[in-house]
């Protein structure tokens, strides 16, 4: 069975970690390792954190040397992986029980080094676990197939869904930015050839503000995409300003799911 190493960093998440950390314990696929990265929190999450990894050793908490934000945090764990997968996920989403089984099943069949899935948004202040989640018809869908030339455009991947071959990629890291990390991580990744595969089953879960929504933080998410754009992929203006209104309209719609 192939070793999962799933990244997780955490900055004062102590209200929704615990339901985080469960749906990974919970995968039915159980060879993995839970390497989290605690980036400072005031909150008791690392508490919290040493309390799980007491009671089941796949779990491995690390406390940032320093305040670094969550493309560090993530780093930092990814550093520390064994894995023969990466995947990701966020101290306030969860993944479904078969998440794992699925995605390596897919992408073994359809030998892809990047792959992702669909999945359901839920409100901020949902309060269950993923095993007893209930389908809510907010489904954000996978494409079928992203190459580098559609990912310029929009972001296609929920990087509470990504997962990469390290066998195949080798072990990738963030791009030092201070956000949007996880989107240049994507798009590195298929400059460099490689295109990702999307699995149409929602297999994860977000937490999201309400349907119709579209938070002060995504729209603070602009200049960080311009600057992806212009100094990490080197577009030109107007090639940055279209990926740009495909990153706006891309926020836009999935505000309305």
């Amino acid at each position: 069975m192939p070793l999962v190493s799933v990244v997780m960093p955490v900055y004062n998440s102590a209200a929704t970690l615990g339901a985080a950390v469960r749906s990974v314990l919970t995968q039915t696929h159980s060879d993995l390792e839970l390497l989290v990265t605690d980036d400072r929190s005031s909150d008791g999450s690392m508490d919290l954190l040493m309390e799980f990894a007491r009671q089941d050793k796949r779990v491995l908490p690390e406390s940032a040397p320093e305040q670094g934000g969550a493309g560090r945090a993530r780093n930092l764990a990814i550093e520390r992986a064994r894995g023969d997968y990466i995947a990701f996920l966020d101290s306030d989403d969860m993944w479904l029980p078969e998440k794992t089984e699925r995605q390596i099943e897919f992408a073994a069949a359809g030998c892809a080094p990047l792959t992702f899935t669909s999945y359901f948004k839920m409100d901020a202040g949902h309060e269950g676990e993923s095993t007893d989640f209930i389908p809510n018809g907010r489904v954000v869908h996978a494409r079928e197939h992203v190459d580098y030339r559609a990912m310029l455009v929009r972001d296609h991947i929920g990087a509470l869904t990504a997962m990469y071959d390290r066998n195949v990629l080798g072990t990738r890291l963030m791009p030092e930015m201070r956000k949007r990390q996880d989107y240049a991580l994507w798009l590195s990744i298929m400059r460099d050839g490689a295109d990702a595969r999307g699995l149409p089953e929602p297999l994860a879960v977000y937490r999201a503000h309400q349907a119709g929504s579209l938070s002060s933080n995504k729209l603070s998410l602009v200049r960080y995409n311009w600057e992806l754009y212009r100094e990490h992929e080197g577009l030109s203006v107007p090639q940055a300003t279209r990926a740009l209104a495909g990153a706006a309209w891309q926020s836009l719609h999935n505000s309305r799911i």
